[in-house]
């Protein structure tokens, strides 16, 4: 779970001009762009893997990220994270305890799986690779570069793979610097479905309050 957290977090960074770029991949990424903007709620299954130097298997998690604004949940093995855009609730399901903090939207050190959607739009440099199948869907690759500090990052490229018919991501590949690869399929991505508010909020009844960590201000 640690894992997903952190490199989620590693998506993050900051603005860079668009004269930079390859023009090819920035029509693609701004009919992506487009799309995704026409969202207000996105629900969506997610597989992730990792893959050792040999390309070898090596941890595979299933998952589900449901998406409105800047609320959302997210749903990992053992883990069960909601934000209401105000504050993060973190249920351990095995130990039975929920760890609850302030949530700031803007501070790129906390959680926000909404940048799995929208991670092209700031922070990269980016270059059409190839056309390429996953599965039934041709997509077009697009490599992205961290354009600040990128010695400071643990990986070198993510290849962001963009369905052509439905102009939506369908998996984003990190390749890391010691040689590993770490791999999020989206599956079954449903926008605009109907989601009603207390979805993000997490109901902390019948929880002892020794199962109850709150950590806010």
């Amino acid at each position: 779970m640690k894992k997903i957290i952190l490199n989620l977090i590693l998506l993050s960074g900051i603005t860079i001009h668009a004269q930079d770029q390859d023009p090819k991949a920035k029509t693609i990424l701004d009919d992506l762009s487009k799309t995704t903007k026409t969202y207000k709620t996105i629900s969506a299954d997610y597989v992730f893997t990792m893959l050792n130097k040999d390309g070898k298997q090596t941890e595979k998690q299933n998952g589900k990220v449901q998406i409105k604004g800047e609320k959302f949940k997210l749903e990992i093995p053992g883990n069960t994270i909601v934000c209401d855009s105000k504050t993060l609730w973190n249920y351990n399901k095995d130990a039975k305890e929920v760890t609850i903090k302030n949530f700031d939207g803007k501070n790129e050190d906390q959680l926000n799986p909404s940048k799995l959607f929208t991670l092209y739009e700031t922070g990269y440099k980016y270059k059409f690779d190839k056309e390429e199948k996953v599965g039934t869907v041709t997509c077009s690759v697009i490599d992205l570069y961290p354009a600040d500090k990128p010695e400071k990052k643990k990986f070198h490229t993510i290849k962001l793979y963009v369905d052509k018919a439905k102009k939506q991501v369908s998996q984003i590949k990190m390749i890391m610097k010691d040689g590993t690869k770490q791999v999020y399929e989206l599956k079954g991505i449903k926008p605009n479905l109907a989601l009603a508010d207390n979805l993000f909020v997490f109901d902390t009844k019948g929880l002892k309050p020794d199962q109850i960590i709150d950590e806010r201000e």
